[in-house]
């Protein structure tokens, strides 16, 4: 990984970062500064942050005569790093009416300026070799961020009577995605995590042994309509389907269906989407609902969630790669060739695996360490890749993670037995 050619590096860190603009571009001010709830932040802290990201790391240790653009946004952009300071508050990224939105893309302006003057600039091979770990691992971080801001503001929308639309388009109704059918693999020793020579997270890493007992793993995601058939079967009704925690969690928040699920007043269901209300399509995979809610319908399809060694095994045993995700930022449904379908650019798939670490993982030194190993608790892997996913993000290694009550990111259900 070098920096040999700078005129490459500046145009790929160009377009990542256009690309973030570009997604906040149809949003109002108002639209950019509000925060729906703890877990989502507002699109101008994602734009702050992912600018502190190569302020704080790449900047500040390798900029001759460093000096921040404003030094209070060390603490207000910063994430979640213990390592570089203290942190604003989580829950109260909504507060931050200041700095303004246009402040926001001065100080996106002034970093990329000075990123682009520091990677022309005579650096030896060394630094040059640092350099171009910690740009990839920026822009990685970036399209990272990218995903969230299409689905923490699809929450944000979700919460106004008005049903606003993100982008002003009609979603076309999904090709008949077919009969499921089950692919058998067959089990033994295999080989899981990265093994390629380009970018990986260190959560990939290292590669290494599983032992998996033969299965099978269905040949696409579970359909709205075959959801629709669960919970009018009373799915959400009957505790014997669900976890512990899983009754507990639906008990006490009172949920019936998934996330953006509504019935109008004739009982039709509908979705919200990012264009807005739309009619529930039966023939699209279902998304946005829970681990609970994935393993309680596993249960009552007389199946269960697949575990991250299978579904790798059976991603790489399959030969399927990601492509593009579809044209507008909704699943697409009964996409790809092949007798495996829908693996990536559709919806991350939830996995009965508690995100832990692989043996003989170790995260980096300092600061940057804090990127994954310290989340490893109380998780679930997903993998997969979603319709919010950038192109050329996702790869078969990839370990998405999230709390098994979450909702609101682009998560369904792949099944296996």
């Amino acid at each position: 990984m070098q920096l040999n050619d700078p005129a490459v590096w500046t145009a790929r860190y160009r377009a990542v970062r256009e690309h973030s603009l570009a997604l906040a571009a149809p949003l109002s001010d108002e639209d950019c500064g509000a925060q729906s709830m703890p877990d989502a932040s507002p699109i101008k802290w994602h734009l702050a942050h992912t600018t502190w990201f190569f302020e704080t790391f790449i900047l500040e240790a390798m900029e001759p005569g460093f000096a921040p653009f404003h030094p209070a946004f060390r603490v207000l952009f910063n994430s979640y790093y213990n390592g570089v300071g203290q942190k604003h508050p989580r829950p109260q990224r909504g507060l931050l009416t200041r700095p303004a939105m246009a402040q926001v893309r001065a100080y996106r302006a002034n970093v990329d300026g000075r990123i682009a003057a520091l990677v022309g600039s005579g650096l030896d091979a060394d630094a040059r070799s640092r350099l171009a770990a910690l740009l990839t691992l920026g822009l990685q971080h970036e399209q990272q961020h990218q995903e969230l801001m299409l689905t923490d503001v699809k929450h944000l929308l979700a919460q106004n009577g008005l049903c606003p639309e993100y982008l002003a388009e009609a979603l076309p109704r999904a090709a008949s995605a077919g009969a499921l059918s089950w692919l058998p693999f067959e089990g033994g020793l295999m080989e899981v995590g990265y093994d390629g020579d380009g970018f990986c997270f260190d959560n990939e890493l290292p590669r290494h042994r599983q032992f998996v007992e033969p299965f099978q793993l269905a040949s696409r995601l579970v359909t709205n309509g075959e959801f629709l058939a669960f919970i009018e079967a009373g799915g959400y009704r009957n505790a014997g389907l669900w976890l512990a925690e899983g009754w507990d969690w639906i008990c006490a928040q009172g949920f019936d269906r998934p996330l953006y699920w509504r019935q109008d007043d004739d009982g039709n269901w509908c979705e919200f989407t990012l264009m807005g209300l739309q009619p529930l399509d039966p023939g699209r995979p279902l998304t946005h609902i829970s681990l609970f809610e994935a393993d309680a319908y596993a249960h009552w399809a007389g199946a269960r969630l697949p575990t991250e060694g299978e579904w790798e095994h059976a991603a790489r045993e399959s030969g399927v790669v990601p492509g593009a995700p579809p044209a507008l930022p909704h699943p697409g449904g009964a996409a790809g060739s092949g007798a495996l379908r829908e693996m990536f650019d559709h919806c991350w798939q939830w996995t009965s695996s508690s995100y832990a670490p692989y043996p003989g993982f170790r995260p980096a030194a300092g600061a940057i360490g804090e990127y994954n190993g310290k989340f490893m608790v109380n998780q679930y892997v997903l993998r997969g890749s979603s319709c919010a996913t950038p192109a050329g993000h996702a790869r078969a290694s990839y370990r998405n993670f999230f709390p098994a009550g979450a909702r609101w990111q682009f998560a369904g259900i792949r099944l296996a037995r």
